[in-house]
């Protein structure tokens, strides 16, 4: 939950990214069909750089896609399907590698940029020959139809039968090898703004910090030791009906959650954002356009089996989804939402004395704010998200800090617990990436 039993302070943390190439023609547009018109801005304070920004690699939400397709396995080679396409500028890629290969260091990203790009060769190299074949057969057909005599025309059925056998099987190749290459492909990470401080955590800057640590003479508890003593909830009852990292809330932190969450969705909306409640399964090529892979090794998100749906890990899945393959007048941005859901995630690998209680569980509700703008109003708006989440922070008399977040500390920090006694609070992408989002689009 947003603020759920995290009172001893917070560090909020913000992640500046640049904008999105679009490329290819070909594809339909998540907001068909204006090309270039929906792009990813994940912001931090400062003012818009003073030259442009370094162009991002695709995989989140904002990119144009294909219809969905169900994931399937082709027993040749099992290259799996996406289940969308994201138009990815391979040529930008290959282009810019050196630039990119510094961004996935940076990032802690194990995508295999050269493997992308040995693909991509092999891509357009089939692709010509695809080509070529086409040419041939096209030549043959027209031979065919002035008068020929009978050999010959015999000669050319077989001449033509050869190419299209051959053709089928350089097509049906050339399909595996786009899979493939976009599986791969988007893995790489998005680039990072420049703003953004390099290193890991302790490269973080801190852009605020409200209070100061209270100083106790007594031992103090943690959450947990008050939580039991109260009877605020019970692990041990969820352990056995649902598993370990699931909890029951009980009396007063019930009402405490539902008071939050209430008072979050009323403050929220006092600043003109339009309130929801989301579905909490999605299709898994709506989970993949949002930038999470459901079916990656270290995946954060639950499949359901049998189909191509999953439980979302944050609302901004549902939230991003709410106007794909939808056109958008300029006139009628910004659009802005606060929605309340469910989130489940695996949490992989979560376990540890720094995230035991209510930290790093595998359900729990949060409030999210989304706001849809042109790119130029990026900053502007990320601005306004930021002053909304201190406003809510003081005005609960909390210890907190906004930090602009590291690229090698994005989605990696598992330690909550802070020297200073201040404590992280998830952000709503930290498990994946890290940073509070805002949604850019170009529009007419």
């Amino acid at each position: 939950m947003a603020l759920q039993c995290r009172l001893s302070g917070t560090t909020i943390q913000s992640l500046k990214m640049a904008t999105i190439p679009i490329l290819s023609s070909s594809s339909r547009f998540i907001f068909r069909p204006l090309p270039q018109s929906l792009k990813l801005s994940i912001f931090s304070r400062h003012s818009p750089p003073r030259t442009p920004p370094i162009t991002l690699l695709i995989r989140a939400l904002s990119a144009p896609a294909v219809a969905a397709a169900p994931a399937t396995e082709i027993s040749d080679n099992k290259v799996v399907k996406p289940q969308w396409r994201a138009a990815i500028d391979f040529k930008w890629i290959r282009d810019n590698k050196e630039a990119v290969a510094i961004n996935i260091k940076n990032r802690n990203s194990n995508a295999n940029l050269e493997f992308v790009l040995e693909l991509y060769d092999k891509m357009l190299n089939l692709q010509k020959e695809v080509e070529r074949l086409r040419g041939e057969r096209n030549t043959v057909a027209n031979k065919m139809k002035g008068k020929l005599e009978p050999s010959e025309r015999q000669k050319l059925i077989e001449e033509g039968k050869n190419l299209k056998e051959g053709l089928m099987t350089l097509e049906e190749d050339l399909i595996k090898l786009r899979d493939e290459l976009q599986l791969e492909a988007q893995c790489i990470p998005n680039m990072t703004h420049p703003d953004v401080p390099i290193g890991g955590e302790c490269s973080s800057k801190l852009r605020n910090m409200v209070g100061s640590r209270r100083e106790f003479d007594f031992p103090i508890k943690d959450h947990l030791q008050i939580g039991k003593e109260l009877d605020l909830f019970d692990f041990d009852a969820a352990a056995e009906v649902s598993g370990s990292k699931f909890y029951y809330l009980k009396n007063e932190a019930v009402m405490l959650e539902m008071a939050l969450v209430n008072w979050t969705l009323t403050e929220v909306m006092k600043r003109g954002f339009t309130p929801l409640t989301t579905p909490e399964i999605v299709r898994s090529s709506v989970v993949e356009k949002c930038g999470f892979q459901p079916r990656g090794e270290n995946t954060q998100v639950y499949s359901i089996e049998d189909s191509d749906q999953c439980l979302i890990g944050t609302a901004e899945i549902p939230v991003g989804g709410i106007h794909m393959d939808s056109i958008l007048s300029e006139s009628s941005l910004p659009l802005k939402y606060v929605a309340f859901s469910h989130c489940f995630r695996t949490e992989a690998g979560a376990a540890g004395t720094a995230t035991r209680g209510l930290y790093r569980v595998h359900q729990f509700s949060k409030v999210e704010m989304f706001i849809l703008c042109r790119p130029e109003d990026s900053d502007m708006f990320h601005e306004e998200l930021i002053k909304i989440e201190e406003d809510l922070f003081s005005s609960l008399g909390l210890h907190y800090k906004t930090l602009d977040m590291a690229t090698g500390d994005l989605g990696l920090l598992e330690n909550f617990q802070q020297e200073d006694g201040s404590v992280i609070i998830p952000n709503p992408l930290r498990p994946f990436m890290g940073g509070i989002e805002l949604i850019s689009l170009k529009s007419r």
